[in-house]
């Protein structure tokens, strides 16, 4: 059997048709970092208060230049807000607690690995929870663990 003979059969008996799919758009992602969210426990969603997800495609130039990056697919997540220890009362007026999931990015390393598409973005929105607030990487890991469960 020849390469080609071998992944025309297994594009035809394969149970995907891929002739229709496409990449999950901003709404897709959005849905399973929700869903990934609901899963985790509960005390460590306490962490967050109203925590907003939002999914974009690429992160700002302006974002990337604040942080050094040079490539938008280098930054697969980002939490935006200010940590409980730095929250007052007197921040009525701020912008509500934000994790921002990049699609694009998230789905090219997604191409690249062995993970599932919700692995990932699971592991990104915990990943920029758990760091802003300081938690270690085992605390995360745990904390991953118990959302998959």
């Amino acid at each position: 059997m020849t390469k080609r003979t071998a992944s025309r059969e297994l594009a035809t008996s394969s149970a995907v048709d891929w002739h229709g799919a496409q990449a999950p758009s901003l709404a897709e992602i959005e849905a399973i970092a929700d869903a990934a969210y609901r899963r985790l426990p509960a005390h460590f969603r306490k962490l967050t208060g109203d925590v907003v997800i939002r999914v974009v495609d690429f992160p700002t130039d302006d974002m990337l230049d604040d942080l050094g990056i040079e490539s938008p697919f280098d930054l697969l997540g980002l939490y935006s807000g200010v940590d409980l220890a730095r929250k007052s009362v007197m921040d009525a007026g701020a912008a509500p607690d934000m994790v921002l999931l990049y699609r694009r990015p998230m789905l090219d390393y997604w191409a690249e690995h062995e993970d599932t598409l919700g692995e990932i973005v699971t592991h990104v929105l915990v990943h920029e929870i758990g760091h802003h607030f300081g938690l270690s990487d085992a605390d995360m890991a745990a904390i991953e663990a118990e959302g998959a469960a």
